[in-house]
């Protein structure tokens, strides 16, 4: 240990022992693993005050003015702050760089900015009142589409706020979040982040992150997760009388921040540091070995895909290709439908990226709870939802309903085949007619791209469905063999199985994916395949936990889609284990009538 690094730990030791007995424990959301140890940085962001008003109609070419003068304030500092990106790490950049370019586009003519003029030419509103109205406005419609299983539009709803909330503190002179106070080895703590916020922060000045508000799902936690500082979001009740300078921890392993720690925590916290160096080290050799049981059965990891800015942190994963590409993000956040070279050059980037490695692309899952304002525009979709939406018009049900839809999206598919492998799959599947259906517009598509001159494979990319209800499970073995393969939603199987949705309060702690319903209709799914020898993958949250994998292999399941971070311990726990001893625990847990018990013996088998 050098000087500095002592008279650093000398000082957080003294801190330690002034506070022993106001050490304050918090819990939040762990947003990025690893534990942090130093003193605290309290950064807060004054809002911006605007007080909504009218003004008078001679006023309202000076209003587009200051709103001109705002666009071209805030274009010029997110460009200076995509600038910046050369002295982050690589995959940080592809992961902020992408989100600036979204930011930057939205001050263009988007939506957001015509919707801007038009409150204040129509409603005679100041700039600013046009701006924060019209942002949330937007934000709150994305935000109703939100579900657990695909949060892009949350994160689209983030975008536009954060575009909105930049717009508004140009327009009021407002100042923004600085962090050239932090000292080298700081724990950053405030009352929430915006994605811009974190795209600022320097991984070899700021040690830990801990903020008030937040989640797992945002753009913020994602690049947090990019720069590798260990973060906890959510945390309620941090800001209040923490102090600059004082010791915090931050384990965002758990998701734990420990202000003031006593002398035992910040003695644990220091062996949890090693240890997590220990265990990262482990877990990036990981990603360079094969995804392989003991007894040498190999087993193929995949990432999910919400939004492109993901790529980066799928290369790092190691993942083996992309399960599942949720094509909703095409839709969100614009007034028109996609064209067919619109869908083809953003598929084909992706494929391009996975550089050989299979892409599956999921076709429009459009539900009944969610509002696609393009959708809406072009009269695809009812402006009215269903009363109950879950049950309604949703996924294939829609496709079938709107051909042209359809057809648009596939024709770009198969344009875009060209560039790696791919595969096709269709959402919320019910029963055979409707695969028929689907196969039929899918040969139809390709017959007349091949009519314009366009270069196909030879065989077309296979099409394959999404087994999400306890219908489709049940007739598994009549679903495949009119389908290629199969991809099992487990959260949505869930959902419908158990009739709970997990979002009301009331009754979220029924939602169990481990009750015997759904493992036994999950084990239904992978019979059929294997009556007809077609794949069979798992996408749910299931196949992100790596305590669930030995379960899911004794199943039958060798093909994994997770979220990108998942990726290495879910494969730390394949290398860990051997499929005898993973079927003689399946053997047991379907044995059961209590998800309690089955909990108990996947613990007793983890250990």
């Amino acid at each position: 240990m050098n000087g500095t690094e002592a008279d650093r730990a000398g000082s957080l030791l003294q801190n330690a022992v002034e506070d022993t007995l106001s050490e304050r424990r918090l819990f939040g959301i762990a947003a990025c693993a690893g534990v942090a140890i130093g003193p605290v940085f309290r950064t807060t962001e004054a809002p911006a005050q605007v007080t909504r008003h009218k003004i008078h109609a001679a006023d309202v070419q000076a209003e587009g003015a200051r709103l001109d003068s705002a666009i071209l304030q805030s274009r010029k500092q997110l460009m200076k702050l995509r600038s910046r990106l050369a002295v982050l790490p690589e995959e940080s950049q592809g992961e902020i760089a992408p989100l600036l370019d979204a930011y930057l586009q939205m001050l263009g003519p988007s939506r957001l900015i015509r919707g801007v003029r038009k409150r204040i030419q129509e409603r005679l509103v100041s700039a600013e009142t046009a701006v924060m109205e019209e942002a949330n406005a937007i934000a709150h419609t994305l935000a109703a589409m939100a579900t657990p299983d695909g949060p892009g539009s949350q994160r689209q709803a983030d975008e536009v706020r954060e575009v909105g909330r930049r717009l508004v503190r140009n327009l009021t002179r407002a100042p923004f979040r600085s962090f050239a106070g932090a000292v080298q080895g700081a724990v950053l703590i405030a009352e929430s982040l915006r994605p811009a916020d974190a795209a600022l922060i320097d991984p070899a000045r700021i040690a830990g992150v801990a903020t008030e508000e937040g989640g797992t799902d945002g753009h913020t936690a994602i690049l947090l997760r990019a720069l590798g500082i260990p973060s906890v979001l959510g945390a309620a009740g941090l800001m209040a009388d923490v102090r600059a300078g004082s010791t915090a921890i931050i384990d965002g392993v758990i998701g734990t921040v420990i202000l003031n720690p006593s002398i035992t925590s910040l003695s644990n916290a220091r062996r949890a540091v090693a240890s997590f160096a220990r265990d990262r080290q482990r877990l990036g050799r990981l990603r360079r070995l094969a995804s392989v049981t003991l007894d040498g059965e190999i087993v193929s990891l995949q990432a999910n895909l919400e939004l492109p800015i993901e790529l980066p942190m799928i290369a790092q994963s190691g993942a083996s290709g992309i399960g599942l590409l949720r094509s909703e993000f095409l839709f969100m956040n614009r007034d028109t439908v996609p064209t067919e070279d619109e869908q083809a050059k953003t598929y084909q980037n992706v494929i391009e990226t996975m550089a050989g490695d299979t892409v599956t692309i999921r076709v429009l899952d459009w539900g009944g709870e969610k509002e696609i304002e393009a959708l809406v525009t072009a009269g695809v979709v009812p402006e009215l939802v269903d009363d109950n939406p879950a049950l309604g018009l949703r996924g294939i049900r829609l496709l079938l309903r709107q051909p042209d839809l359809f057809e648009t999206q596939l024709a770009a598919i198969l344009r875009a085949a060209h560039a790696g492998p791919v595969r096709v799959l269709l959402p919320m599947v019910t029963n055979v007619a409707e695969i028929r259906a689907a196969r039929a517009i899918y040969n139809r598509v390709a017959d007349r791209l091949r009519q314009r001159g366009v270069t196909l494979p030879k065989i077309l990319p296979p099409l394959g469905i999404m087994v999400e209800t306890p219908g489709a499970a049940l007739c598994a073995d009549a679903l495949a063999v009119e389908a290629e393969f199969f991809a099992i939603g487990t959260n949505d199987l869930c959902m419908y199985t158990l009739a709970v949705d997990r979002g009301e309060v009331e009754v979220a702690e029924l939602y169990d994916s481990l009750h015997p319903a759904v493992l036994r209709l999950i084990q239904m799914t992978i019979q059929g395949a294997a009556s007809h020898h077609i794949p069979v993958s798992v996408c749910g949250e299931m196949a992100a936990n790596p305590d669930m994998t030995p379960l899911l292999l004794g199943l039958g399941l060798r093909s994994f889609s997770t979220n990108a971070s998942a990726v290495p311990r879910v494969k730390q726990a394949v290398r860990g284990t051997t499929i005898d001893d993973c079927q003689r625990l399946t053997w047991q847990i379907l044995k059961q009538s209590d998800s309690a018990q089955t909990r108990e013996l996947i613990a007793t088998f983890r250990h």
